[in-house]
């Protein structure tokens, strides 16, 4: 399989939290194969833009491998972040708004999730391809602070270290007028959420010509 963008999520383990997931996008990334939506009327209307990335958390967001670098390569700098990273931990999730969309956010405070997603964004760095001026302009046009542009240009993404905000994101933009409704339906097939919520394993996906997401492989943070 080749991919075309690479990236860094959190990826639930095998179990509930997982299984959910899955099934409301109708996309399993840790299996890369499409699973059945539960019956409910619109879910994949709503779904489909987190549906290509899959159930997760994104820590260095999606980008190109860089001339003179390989997935090998990759692979081998992934496992050397991982065993010097220590895990990270919340007190544990829950259903948020964010603006109009709908995610599992933190309970209380992220630091320690955040300090795992700034290394993971630093220390891969090096296989990050420049943007071109198509994806810097793309970026620029739904409106940055100057912190924003100055993250996007160090980094390729505005919404990282102290502007990061972990989240696993189960719907597109819902109009206003249904955000209780999918917030009601997404609660009544969610299983118990993890409190507390540790984040102790990273895993890199890629981009499949299809436009989804898959699983290469995950990294226990042993640190």
């Amino acid at each position: 399989m080749s991919f075309s963008r690479y990236a860094i999520f959190y990826l639930p383990p095998a179990g509930a939290l997982a299984d959910f997931g899955a099934t409301w996008l109708g996309w399993d990334v840790a299996a890369g194969q499409p699973v059945r939506h539960p019956d409910m009327p619109g879910l994949d209307d709503v779904t489909g833009s987190p549906r290509r990335y899959g159930f997760h958390g994104t820590l260095k967001p999606p980008f190109r491998l860089a001339d003179g670098t390989d997935l090998s390569g990759l692979q081998r700098a992934v496992a050397r972040m991982a065993t010097t990273c220590p895990p990270g931990q919340a007190q544990g999730l829950t259903l948020s708004r964010l603006g109009r969309f709908l995610a599992l956010v933190p309970l209380g405070k992220a630091v320690e999730i955040a300090r795992v997603a700034a290394t993971c964004v630093e220390a891969l760095d090096g296989f990050r391809a420049p943007m071109d001026a198509v994806e810097l302009a793309r970026r620029r046009k739904f409106g940055l602070s100057d912190r924003q542009d100055a993250l996007l240009r160090r980094w390729g993404y505005p919404y990282v270290m102290e502007e990061f905000r972990f989240h696993l994101t189960l719907t597109d933009r819902l109009p206003v007028a249904q955000i209780a409704l999918w917030t009601e339906r997404a609660l009544s097939v969610m299983p118990e959420l993890p409190a507390p919520f540790v984040l102790d394993a990273v895993a890199l996906v890629g981009e499949r010509q299809d436009g989804r997401f898959e699983l290469i492989r995950r990294y226990a943070l042993g640190g």
